[in-house]
């Protein structure tokens, strides 16, 4: 092999790894950025890894919520109409949180199956449901009884 062709032979090795090496990041910041959806029933059948941030959704269980002693702790019950899962947060909820409406929250699941939350989302207007949210009370068949309770002044 002449000194040329070595040469050339390095450079493209090296452009090759350096290609490799930028990949190799933007997967890694990629994937610490990903929020995959799961359902109650999937979190309840322990699909969702623990501790991973995951986004969890489905209506608010009426008469689950409940408020620490401090006046920013609260846990409430989320259902997808099979299953329901324990979500405790620790902050202010959205002014329009509330019993048997759509939420979405963002958080880790810990070893007891409960969603620690830093992030609820309530849907911002009366027509509007997150779609994995829908799509979760549809199969569960809970979407009939969140429009009826709507339709009967649960707003």
């Amino acid at each position: 092999m002449n000194p040329v062709r070595k040469k050339r032979l390095f450079i493209i090795l090296a452009i090759l790894a350096g290609v490799g090496i930028a990949v190799a990041l933007a997967l890694s910041a990629l994937q610490q950025n990903i929020n995959l959806f799961y359902t109650p029933s999937q979190i309840a059948a322990g699909e969702a890894p623990e501790g991973t941030r995951i986004r969890a959704g489905g209506l608010v269980e009426e008469g689950s919520v409940q408020r620490s002693s401090d006046s920013l702790g609260v846990s409430f019950r989320v259902t997808d109409g099979v299953e329901t899962v324990t979500i405790s947060f620790q902050g202010i909820l959205p002014d329009l949180f509330r019993e048997g409406q759509g939420i979405v929250a963002l958080g880790r699941v810990n070893s007891d199956g409960v969603l620690v939350a830093d992030e609820v989302l309530a849907k911002h207007d009366e027509n509007y449901m997150p779609p994995e949210v829908a799509q979760a009370l549809e199969k569960g068949g809970m979407m009939k009884h969140y429009e009826g309770g709507k339709e009967e002044g649960v707003q």
